[in-house]
């Protein structure tokens, strides 16, 4: 194909990339050496991304605090805060920045032309010209402040949002032993040192060392532009010279990776973790193994390694994961288990949590042992098919995460940095028919095992042990390290601290001008809301609904039945029967079977939507969905799959659901540090609603204590015969509703789908369906809780009743939410409280009005926040903040996602109410709203006597709980 002519910009080379249907062009800036991807798509979602080679020598978190402080104000741009401001003054469908492990990456996508531009401006001053203010570093890096501003022997602390970043990070375990793991893996390279930041060593950074590491790594021969969608190139050329590339001169050698000097013997190698209780220390510690594999630049060894993982490990079925399910030395797999592929050289890692302070060398001999038998014996030939047939999957699949352009780009920046082919990532189907030919030689997979693992000598184990006494250690020390500090300081040193802490104060509270931002207004938007229309009808007696949409050859299909009236009981258990219904077995096939079946077709996921209707939260609206999707040429047999698996499960293999419950628990207490905000809210509004009671139920720390509960109790045959029988009690109710069919692929395919379904469900049918939908009484009730967890930092919710989505004022607490956010959370919180995040939003499943902090390092100033953020709705405002609120509300309404999922989506807006009429009518509302209803709505609903609040936090703050009257629980 051609090339368009751009300024400064060479072509180096073109392909067309036929089953993701797009175009890959690779240019050099010729003067600087700065390389250039662009992906030309029939998308209009354009995405854009610079990334920098950023390779730390230690664990201060430089690259980290680097990625923040250049998004506090640049040379064109020098505001405050540009970043989060652009944010409200964008339609972008996605605006972040990410530090790697030797990459630093600035992404963003959007729809719109000139939003595009105005962004790109922006993340390029940022990026290449930022201010680096030294109180910036202090705000966004570390700082020591008194604890009371006034008083120079009030003691000092650490403060600074990466410093609790981190401390939030750190604070689970599964975090920290994949730290030990990296570091020991790499021994001398970059990958050694914690790229985030270590809080033990962040204020080790000085600010001359910041600015020093953007001197000699934010340079043009050392980044990497990516673009993404249908604009033109040229255009994105002439922009990337214009507004950065073109006050830079020559080519400097872009930084890199070398190569690991690998272990002549196996590394063992124990750490410890920080419990606060006693229980927490019983059979809580963590074995893993980890090898090093070939180099991510080589897509032989890219694919070996994938095939190697996916065999092993991909499913229960394969040998090395069902071991580490079923053996008695752990109580699950880590969540470690798997490759990683974003470093220079391929990882792949397998262990188990659970586990007894001395059974690394059980756990070891185990694994080897299981790895020993593969290379002895090897794997049949329908699981290395499944493999390959996996590995097909993942590169067709468009996920509904990130932009597909973000996607693509993420694929292949791991090769662009160290010096591989980027097009080899996208364009595998050569790899694919080549591993296919080698996977039929017969002792194929015997001998990869045997070189790649078992004659590896760079392997690495870390067991982590729980320690009751480390926690106190670690804060001893910082406290030491503060008295130490503290004492160091002559009196005007110390007066010195305190005014550095009042000019940070008052820069936080400055007013920038915002104007010199560009920016999208009202009159940018469309006034149309877009949505996605499908084609009803009935296949095999069964209501169908068809969307044509492009899925790059794979085929969606759900199938959606009324949740049934349920007991409170099986209400408490329905998440565990949505994760389990997958990974059971079917008829007569046990789990093993039915994995084996799944892998040579597709996937299948289970989950049920419940929210509160569009008039009334206290009623509700459920379904359960059965999800799966597969190559378009294998539907039949995925359509014959989800039959089987809805129809046949089985819920008698107890010893697979005692696993499987283990499991789960797992990946719930692992998950409480990443995501404590929405557990905080779910446990706050739990009294506004039946929507909010049953979010408790199902999915907060209400439902972690059950889980653990359960858990315990199950080695109990009598509680866990007792949890199979609840599991088949919902399974036989659901199978009385009505099963509705939704279809999504390319629309040449519908006919192909449509016979595939009637053969499919022609015996199945029945003539009549009865079932009694979920109904639950009213809630209406205050709740005041605290739960106790081992964080180092808190996540505080407040939440108030307030009205349906359907109300007219549910408009304006929509915008209400953004503009507190925007114009008082973010500053009082994040800057000058030092949290890594905060908000407030309306919950309209709930009908409530939350409020949220992310990983606070303050609990009860925090809540004061809360309250002072309504005091400062009724102070003067600038007229621009609405409209960057209701701009904030539009662009998240209009975010477009993977075209299977904006389809799905449709679906269930209609099935729930939120027809393509009610959402045009509630674009109109929140277009009209005017400061005077968000005052009206504030003073109307939330009222401090109605509200709930909820904490997650540490035990050691159980005093402050007390003194705010939070009732306390451990999760």
């Amino acid at each position: 194909m051609s090339f368009p002519v751009a300024n400064h910009f060479a072509p180096v080379r073109s392909r067309r990339i036929h089953t993701l249907n797009v175009d890959v062009q690779e240019y050099l800036h010729e003067r600087t050496g700065a390389s250039h991807f662009h992906i030309s798509a029939e998308d209009s979602n354009n995405a854009f991304m610079v990334a920098f080679r950023t390779m730390p020598e230690d664990s201060t978190g430089v690259a980290h605090i680097l990625e923040h402080t250049t998004l506090c104000g640049s040379r064109r741009f020098p505001v405050r805060d540009p970043f989060f401001m652009m944010l409200r003054r964008s339609l972008n469908t996605f605006m972040n920045a990410f530090t790697g492990a030797d990459m630093t990456a600035y992404p963003f996508a959007t729809q719109n032309r000139k939003d595009f531009d105005n962004l790109l401006q922006v993340y390029l001053d940022a990026t290449f010209f930022p201010l680096l203010d030294e109180l910036d570093f202090s705000q966004e890096g570390h700082r020591v402040e008194f604890k009371e501003p006034e008083d120079l022997d009030s003691g000092l602390e650490f403060k600074g949002v990466v410093y609790n970043e981190m401390k939030g990070v750190l604070s689970s375990p599964t975090a920290q032993l994949w730290n030990a793991l990296q570091s020991t893996l790499f021994p001398d390279t970059t990958y050694h040192f914690n790229s985030g930041g270590d809080p033990s060593a962040i204020p080790d950074l000085t600010y001359e060392q910041l600015k020093q590491f953007h001197r000699s790594h934010y340079q043009p021969s050392n980044a990497i532009f990516m673009t993404y969608g249908d604009f033109p190139v040229d255009q994105h050329q002439v922009n990337i010279e214009r507004w950065a590339l073109r006050e830079f001169e020559g080519k400097d050698v872009p930084l890199s990776v070398p190569d690991v000097k690998r272990y002549k013997a196996p590394v063992k190698h124990d750490i410890r973790y920080a419990v606060a209780t006693e229980e927490e220390v019983e059979s809580s510690s963590h074995v893993v193994l980890a090898w090093l594999l070939g180099r991510v630049t080589d897509l032989d060894d890219l694919m070996e390694a994938c095939l190697l993982s996916s065999v092993l490990l991909e499913n229960s079925a394969s040998p090395l994961l069902q071991a580490l399910e079923t053996t008695e030395l752990g109580s699950a797999p880590s969540e470690l288990c798997g490759i990683e592929t974003s470093f220079r050289e391929i990882l792949i890692c397998c262990g188990l949590e659970g586990c007894t302070v001395d059974a690394g060398a059980a756990v070891e001999d185990m694994i080897m042992r299981v790895i020993a038998e593969v290379a002895e014996s090897g794997v049949d030939a329908g699981q290395l098919d499944a493999a390959v047939h996996l590995l097909e999957l993942a590169q067709r699949e468009i996920a509904a995460t990130d932009p597909y352009g973000l996607q693509l780009m993420w694929r292949m920046l791991p090769l662009v940095i160290h010096g591989g082919d980027p097009f080899s990532v996208l364009d595998i189907d050569h790899a694919l028919a080549k591993l296919r030919g080698a996977v039929r030689e017969p002792d194929y997979i015997k001998h990869l095992v045997k070189r790649l693992l078992i004659d590896n000598t760079h392997c690495v184990r870390i067991s982590m042990n729980p320690d009751l006494a480390l926690g106190a250690q670690l804060e001893d020390a910082v406290q030491a390290e503060l008295q130490r500090i503290e004492e160091s300081l002559s009196r005007e040193e110390k007066l010195d601290l305190m005014e550095r802490a009042r000019q940070l104060d008052d820069r936080q509270r400055s007013e920038d001008d915002a104007d010199v931002l560009p920016r999208i207004s009202l009159s940018d938007i469309p006034e149309e809301v877009k949505y996605v229309e499908g084609r009803c009808g009935r296949v095999g007696g069964l209501p169908t609904t068809w969307f044509s949409a492009g899925t790059n050859g794979l085929v969606h299909e759900q199938i959606v039945l009324d949740v049934p009236a349920l007991s409170t009981k099986e209400l408490r258990v329905l998440p565990l029967y949505c994760d389990f219904l997958t990974e059971l077995g079917s008829g007569r096939d046990d789990y093993l079977a039915m994995q084996r079946r799944r892998a040579l077709i597709g996937s299948t996921r289970s989950s049920v939507s419940i929210r509160g209707e569009v008039r009334d939260p206290q009623r509700i609206r459920a379904f359960f969905t059965l999800s799966g999707k597969g190559l378009e040429k294998n539907h039949a047999i995925l359509a014959e799959l989800m039959r089987d698996t809805l129809c046949n499960a089985r819920f008698d293999e107890l010893r697979r659901i005692r696993e499987l419950l283990a499991q789960y628990r797992a990946a719930e207490e692992a998950s409480i540090t990443e995501r404590g905000h929405v557990l905080a809210m779910i446990a706050a509004q739990s009294g506004v609603s039946v929507g909010g009671c049953i979010d408790a139920l199902q999915d907060g720390p209400e439902f972690i204590y059950d889980l653990k509960r359960r858990d315990d109790a199950a080695d109990s045959v009598e509680s866990l015969t007792e949890l199979c029988e609840q599991l088949n009690s919902i399974h036989q109710k659901l199978l009385r509703a009505l099963p509705q069919l939704v279809i999504i692929g390319e629309a040449s395919q519908h006919d192909s789908f449509e016979g595939d379904l009637a053969n499919c469900w022609r015996s199945v049918g029945r003539e009549t369906y009865d079932v009694e939908r979920l109904e639950l009484s009213p809630v209406d009730f205050t709740v005041r809780q605290a739960w106790f967890t081992n964080t180092q930092v808190q996540f505080c919710a407040r939440a108030f009743p307030c009205v349906p989505a359907a109300h007219v004022d549910a408009a304006a607490l929509i915008v209400l939410g953004g503009y507190l956010r925007e114009g008082f959370l973010h500053r009082e919180i994040r800057e000058h409280g030092g949290a890594y995040g905060a908000g407030a939003g309306y919950n309209a499943d709930a009908g409530a009005f939350r409020f949220f902090s992310y990983r606070d390092p303050r609990l009860k100033e925090t809540l004061a926040d809360f309250s002072r953020s309504l005091d400062w709705l009724h102070g003067k405002q600038p007229a621009s903040r609405l409209e960057e609120a209701v701009l904030g509300v539009i662009r998240s309404q209009d975010a477009p996602s993977s075209p299977a999922h904006e389809a799905i989506q449709a679906y269930f807006q209609s099935l729930q109410g939120r027809t393509p009429e009610f959402r045009q009518e509630m674009r109109g509302r929140v277009l009209a709203v005017t400061l005077d209803d968000l005052r009206r709505v504030a003073d109307s609903y939330l009222k401090p006597e109605r509200a709930s609040t909820a904490v997650i936090t540490r035990r050691e703050l159980r005093s402050i709980c007390d003194d705010l009257e939070l009732e306390g629980s451990e999760i």
